[in-house]
């Protein structure tokens, strides 16, 4: 699985949805926009719009499922409960956990970690910072995750970055993939 806000969803969540696709020789991939994002101190735009986002985003990558179930949910949702339902579809199936390495750093605090390190394995695509390349994968390892890198370009935007950038009415479009720019041109998202 791969969750995300995807708020909108750019051109390095579209890279690493189809490098975990390909690396991993996943059968499916749910990409999964998050419900209510009990962690996240600004209000997300609607689960429509960003459903929509998602289906443009990744739905021409092969094996991908844009799947809403965490906004379908309700409440707060967190990543385990999301885990659970997965491993109840698929009994036999070894379940991933693709993240970038902004999530990757965090996840050690999120709600049930060892439960999340138990269930499935962590696919990290690093970030670089001043130093270099940041190990998230061997720290995920030495805190007993069965983590794993995913090769992916170094990719430097964000979705905060994105929107900052549309609200400003700054160049945003090479951060995104042309369908999604044309749904927040048509939709005035991230305009206010």
């Amino acid at each position: 699985m791969y969750g995300g806000a995807f708020d909108p969803p750019h051109t390095a969540h579209v890279a690493l949805a189809q490098a975990a696709v390909e690396q991993l020789n996943l059968d499916v991939l749910h990409i999964i926009p998050t419900g209510f994002a009990w962690h996240k101190a600004q209000q997300l735009s609607s689960s429509s719009h960003r459903i929509a986002m998602a289906q443009l985003a990744f739905g021409d990558i092969p094996k991908t499922n844009i799947d809403a179930r965490e906004i379908l949910r309700g409440g707060p949702t967190y990543t385990l409960d999301t885990l659970r339902e997965l491993q109840l579809e698929y009994p036999h199936a070894q379940l991933y956990l693709v993240m970038g390495a902004d999530q990757a750093a965090a996840l050690p605090t999120w709600n049930h970690f060892a439960e999340i390190a138990k269930l499935a394995i962590i696919c990290v695509a690093e970030r670089a910072d001043n130093s270099g390349l940041i190990p998230y994968t061997s720290t995920l390892n030495s805190l007993n995750c069965r983590a794993i890198h995913i090769e992916l370009p170094i990719m430097l935007q964000s979705a905060t970055d994105v929107r900052n950038l549309v609200l400003n009415q700054k160049p945003y479009n090479h951060l995104l993939p042309p369908a999604v720019v044309a749904y927040i041109q048509e939709h005035w998202l991230y305009q206010s």
